[in-house]
């Protein structure tokens, strides 16, 4: 692939085979091998949204992969805000470095980006667009939750839940996952922000099941991802949601009384801790079903093969690879739960 800007051209073949990648970098990504395969290559970082750990997860990545990183962030520190053309902020910077990562607030503005140079560009997300490198990471993520459980994908029930209209990680992620066979969607959302109607056309035209509600409290049967997401309320133009009360925030109380012991709990984080905001609540935190850390921490693997399969640098990640040289912890934080799983095939 020249770019990452969506995960269309995506099939099951092409996700195991980046997966097989990711794999490979786990060691390195978990900070037990040292790998150089883009030493001397350069990343631009070009965040035109707020961002902390979609920017730093991709810098770690490049730079677990032995490449540095040049930033930027905002419209305000971008010659674009003097009226610089995105044609021509991509041509200059591609003069400069062997890679960009863009964020940008408008849908398709990263694929402009991509247009305007033959360097490879990856979408960090573009407005209410989509996230390609984090329904990778996510679906990373639930091979390797399932593996550690004994299920399969294929048949799986996953949840999705929150602001379906506006979250770009969801309509990325629904995409990958209809790619696998016989899925039972729960589509739960507010009045108002539902999942787009085309993406539930084109999942069900695939054979899936979907249901909607627009009331979280309710059993899910035999319930194996719940995916919460908050309310994107930067995308919102002076309108409120309707329906975002307490009764949809994600807690204990209703995993318990609404999920199963095995289902696994996703976010992609930042989780809103604003009073009010209804997100997903801290007293999961020490609840061993809550896989949000261990998403996060998948990023940087699987950002590491994208870079390394857009840059024809995936047989370097076979090995033999240097040990570290520094003390690394056994886990990295404190609390965490199910830190050091297996990673493993999703396929049917």
């Amino acid at each position: 692939m020249a770019h990452l800007l969506s995960v269309d051209p995506f099939d099951r073949h092409a996700v195991e085979r980046l997966f097989a990648v990711a794999r490979g970098a786990e060691p390195v990504a978990r900070r037990r091998k040292v790998c150089r395969a883009l030493e001397g290559a350069v990343l631009g970082n070009l965040f035109f949204e707020a961002s902390t750990r979609t920017r730093i997860s991709f810098a770690a990545a490049f730079c677990r992969l032995g490449g540095s990183v040049c930033d930027t962030t905002g419209f305000t520190f971008s010659s674009m805000a003097k009226g610089e053309s995105i044609q021509d902020t991509s041509r200059v910077i591609s003069g400069y470095v062997d890679a960009l990562v863009v964020r940008h607030p408008e849908r398709g503005a990263v694929a402009q980006f991509a247009q305007a140079t033959n360097i490879p560009v990856v979408n960090g997300g573009d407005g209410p667009g989509e996230h390609p490198s984090q329904a990778l990471l996510d679906l990373y993520t639930i091979g390797n939750e399932f593996a550690r459980l004994g299920k399969r994908l294929d048949g799986a029930h996953v949840a999705l839940i929150g602001d379906l209209k506006h979250g770009r990680t969801v309509h990325s992620l629904i995409k990958l996952l209809s790619l696998y066979r016989g899925l039972r969607f729960t589509l739960i959302a507010p009045a108002g922000l539902e999942m787009p109607a085309e993406l539930c056309e084109a999942v069900g035209a695939r054979d899936h099941h979907i249901e909607t509600r627009q009331v979280l409290r309710q059993p899910l049967k035999d319930l194996d991802v719940a995916y919460a997401t908050r309310i994107q309320r930067e995308r919102f133009t002076g309108e409120q949601p309707e329906g975002y009360t307490a009764d949809f925030r994600v807690d204990k109380a209703f995993l318990d009384e609404c999920c199963g012991e095995t289902t696994v709990l996703m976010h992609p984080l930042p989780r809103d801790s604003t009073a009010g905001a209804n997100d997903l609540s801290t007293d999961l935190d020490a609840d061993p079903r809550l896989a949000i850390f261990r998403q996060s921490d998948s990023g940087v693997a699987v950002r590491m093969a994208i870079f390394a399969t857009l840059l024809g640098a995936e047989r370097q990640l076979q090995g033999p690879l240097r040990d570290v040289t520094w003390r690394t912890p056994s886990a990295i934080g404190p609390n965490d739960a199910c830190s050091d799983m297996p990673s493993a095939s999703i396929g049917a």
